[in-house]
């Protein structure tokens, strides 16, 4: 156990040490749209699943200018050394109206095996009394289409301290038993995390998170001998270069 968390927090150092070594201002100080390079680490986090640490991750990034962005979205889990779930997305972001971008490009799902590659669009941005909302719509081979819906709302008690609740809700088109997901909802995932922000860019986190799967991904899961819920307590930190 001592050496499963150890290896999960060099993980997670290297993780962010790469981070931080892409990160920069690209822009001139001069400029009335500078072009900015920004890298968000919202979750790493290591977290206990029966016994077995997991280090979880969830960042994202862009670069451009207050219009036009490049953006890079990637989430992942890791169990006793082994990758379970890994995606990436790359996108062009297009300011459409105040608070709101809408996003088109390209999802990968390296983890769980077969791989999958989905043509992805969707809109994300700040809804009315702030909750940061991210949906959207993803394509893939052999006629699969997913949709995934995301909302994050954040409560100060102080000016350092925040209590953060999100949730995430997938549903797919069809059934993919190999990738162990059914049509309809698939799934269901709610966190409850309070942070300390030492600095803005700086904040270790203690929390909660909750899955819950439905349907066939469900029966999936069973099949292969999987929990279809969990709840489990997250230590985590949140930083942004």
């Amino acid at each position: 156990m001592a050496s499963q968390t150890a290896h999960n927090f060099t993980f997670a150092a290297i993780l962010a040490a790469t981070c931080l070594s892409v990160s920069s201002d690209a822009g001139a100080d001069m400029e009335d749209d500078p072009l900015l390079l920004t890298v968000l680490l919202d979750q790493i986090e290591t977290r206990d699943v029966g016994g077995d640490d997991t280090l979880s991750w969830d960042g994202q990034g862009w670069l451009g200018k207050d219009l036009h962005k490049i953006w890079f979205k990637a989430d992942g889990e890791r169990t006793a050394s082994r990758t379970d779930e890994a995606e990436l997305q790359f996108l062009y972001s297009k300011a459409i109206a105040r608070y709101w971008d809408f996003q088109v490009g390209v999802r990968h799902d390296f983890k769980p095996s077969p791989s999958r590659s989905w043509a992805a669009f969707g809109f994300k941005g700040l809804a009315p009394y702030f909750f940061d909302i991210d949906a959207a719509a993803f394509i893939g081979e052999s006629g699969r289409v997913a949709f995934r819906f995301e909302a994050e709302y954040e409560m100060l008690f102080t000016q350092r301290l925040i209590l953060t609740p999100e949730i995430e809700i997938n549903l797919y088109g069809q059934n993919d038993p190999e990738a162990g997901t059914g049509s309809g909802l698939s799934d269901i995932e709610a966190g409850l995390r309070l942070r300390y922000e030492f600095r803005r860019e700086f904040a270790p986190y203690v929390g909660v998170n909750w899955t819950r799967l439905f349907g066939n991904t469900s029966d999936f899961a069973r099949i292969a001998g999987q929990d279809t819920s969990e709840a489990q307590l997250v230590i985590g930190l949140r930083a942004w270069f």
